[in-house]
């Protein structure tokens, strides 16, 4: 596959993909209000389009991706990216809640096997010694699905119409269906793994401490993200409007850290690992101590972005460096257990904001991080010890 002559694009396309998937996902968080006076239903029945999108997602990826295991990957990725553009075609002209809600479930299915092929083929298309820049290059998907997407996707529905802005999300996924089409050549896979030969890789300790520690890290990062706003309109004193504008900051900086965090993991990949967590501690730190200072906030979202914008591509990279006999398994399992994480992070940190203030939300995100890096330097001293012994009976 690496022999033959790829159009420099096809990254980007893939990319694109991703970017569709989380506006998808993620950008019906801005136009909530909007599609509860549609159909005249209350907040909390519309947050289910939101909620039962991440429990799909957390319950049948890993499942989903080994049924489709064996289907060529140009038609995976086609599949998926299609029903993402039919989806959002539904959103707009549904006109009951309970066949928008059918599909938020279907896309959700979709979701982890896009990702997880996607992310195998990126590095499939490029040399060896540059495939974790090529899954860096399609991560920019997700932050500009985050940084551009989900604000977007708020703005056509506020500006124009609801319509309008589902209509936005499947134009997206229509484009990069034809890019995958016209430029992706076919896939298929050779030596089709039986299920419980990737099944088997659940076996392995270091997988699950790698696990755990991704878990931890997500909970790190989005159990404070998750109250951005919140932190800043009522610590730092922000207006809405500012608040914004440190959001699309945030999200743009996320895009070029992500690319830079992807020439770290080449150089190390351990190194970079373990000191993710004490980055983001250091960044916590500065958060907490510029909280109710404007100016300085200001700076020093820079660098929370900056540190935030490694957690997937570092998160990602670790775990699957323990499931390289199972790649598209093993990145099922990331986005499993990375929502598992996100929903701890995000029910903990509000355990914390209720019950010792906004302020202290932060020693919530140190506490993660800390586990994090506790958990990645005993999986570090397991791998050393591991190879000691293998080492010793080859002698």
């Amino acid at each position: 596959m690496k022999s033959q002559q790829v159009n420099p694009l096809l990254i980007l396309i893939l990319a694109l993909g991703v970017f569709g998937i989380i506006t998808t996902e993620m950008g019906i968080i801005g136009v909530l209000p909007q599609v509860a006076q549609r159909f005249g239903i209350s907040a909390a029945q519309a947050g289910w389009l939101v909620s039962i999108f991440a429990l799909v997602v957390a319950i049948a990826g890993p499942f989903l991706t080994l049924l489709a295991s064996g289907i060529n990957r140009k038609i995976t990725l086609l599949a998926a990216v299609l029903m993402f553009a039919i989806s959002n075609i539904v959103y707009a002209y549904a006109t009951t809640f309970d066949m928008m809600l059918v599909f938020r479930i279907i896309p959700a299915l979709f979701h982890p096997v896009f990702f997880s092929v996607a992310l195998v083929t990126s590095a499939k298309l490029v040399p060896a010694e540059k495939s974790s820049q090529a899954v860096a290059k399609v991560f920019t998907g997700v932050t500009a699905g985050f940084a551009f997407g989900v604000p977007l996707t708020s703005y056509l529905a506020e500006r124009l119409s609801l319509e309008v802005a589902f209509l936005f999300g499947a134009v997206v996924s229509l484009i990069a269906f034809v890019g995958i089409w016209v430029w992706l050549p076919s896939m298929p896979v050779r030596e089709k793994m039986s299920s419980g030969r990737q099944l088997g890789i659940l076996r392995k300790p270091g997988l699950w401490l790698n696990i755990a520690a991704v878990i931890f890290i997500f909970s790190a990062m989005f159990s404070v993200y998750s109250y951005f706003a919140e932190y800043l309109g009522q610590v730092t004193r922000m207006s809405g409007s500012w608040i914004s504008v440190m959001l699309t900051i945030f999200g743009v900086v996320m895009i070029i850290g992500n690319l830079g965090f992807g020439q770290f993991l080449r150089k190390s990949i351990v190194r970079t690992v373990l000191i993710f967590p004490l980055l983001y501690m250091a960044a916590y730190t500065l958060v907490y101590w510029a909280g109710s200072h404007f100016v300085w906030m200001v700076m020093v979202i820079i660098i929370w972005a900056a540190v935030h914008s490694g957690g997937l591509i570092v998160s990602q990279i670790w775990l699957t460096t323990e499931a390289q006999e199972a790649p598209e398994f093993g990145n099922s399992l990331f986005v499993s257990f990375s929502n598992l994480g996100i929903t701890l992070g995000t029910a903990i940190g509000g355990w914390f904001i209720a019950n010792l203030g906004i302020h202290q939300l932060i020693w919530c995100g140190i506490l993660f991080a800390l586990i994090a890096f506790i958990l990645i330097g005993i999986k570090i001293k397991f791998s050393s010890r591991i190879s000691s012994i293998s080492q010793t009976h080859v002698q």
